[in-house]
């Protein structure tokens, strides 16, 4: 019965047709989890956003324009804003205030070093590495990473334009990583 296109299974789902809401959502539920899953990588994070996923697909079904792209893209373009969203803020609530509290006092210069020693030689070698990295990229990063922010946040906060905001966020990060491979190496050695 419903082998209908997409365009009218939503329409359907939109004004309430249970049968159709239901049909839609079988047609998309793998999809749309897979998609989930791909991004937080955990599976019961993953069935949740995926229902959030469908809860916003119906909310806005009527903003659906088919002149933009497939159902298929308009769904999953909304799970991945989901999930994306998801992860940022779990990234963000991992992170003990405190802690980086001190990790932002250490790199100014202001941090115990036994104190920071006392959170592991990673945070250790982290800071080593980001006081090495440019100041702009390094606040860039610590937004981005350790803020959750997205890269129009920080164009936003840094006051610049937003390529520049997201040039500084992948240079700093480059940086970041040899300079942390080459502090490995050493170790190694």
């Amino acid at each position: 019965m419903w082998d209908v296109d997409d365009d009218v299974l939503l329409a359907a789902f939109a004004v309430g047709d249970s049968e159709a809401g239901a049909q839609f959502v079988r047609r998309y539920e793998r999809r749309v989890f897979g998609l989930a899953r791909s991004i937080v990588g955990d599976r019961a994070l993953a069935e949740d956003l995926a229902q959030e996923a469908f809860v916003r697909a119906w909310r806005h079904a009527s903003s659906y324009d088919p002149r933009r792209g497939s159902v298929a893209v308009w769904l999953l373009t909304i799970a991945r804003n989901v999930a994306l969203d998801a992860r940022r803020s779990r990234r963000v609530d991992s992170l003990e205030p405190d802690i980086v509290g001190r990790l932002g006092t250490a790199l100014d210069g202001d941090g115990d070093p036994a104190r920071v020693v006392e959170h592991g030689d990673d945070v250790h070698r982290l800071m080593i590495a980001l006081r090495q990295v440019p100041a702009r990229q390094r606040r860039a990063v610590v937004l981005a990473v350790m803020g959750g922010r997205t890269a129009k946040e920080v164009s936003e906060i840094e006051g610049v334009p937003l390529g520049t905001a997201k040039t500084r966020i992948r240079a700093g990060l480059l940086k970041l990583r040899d300079l942390l491979a080459a502090s490995r190496e050493r170790e190694v050695q």
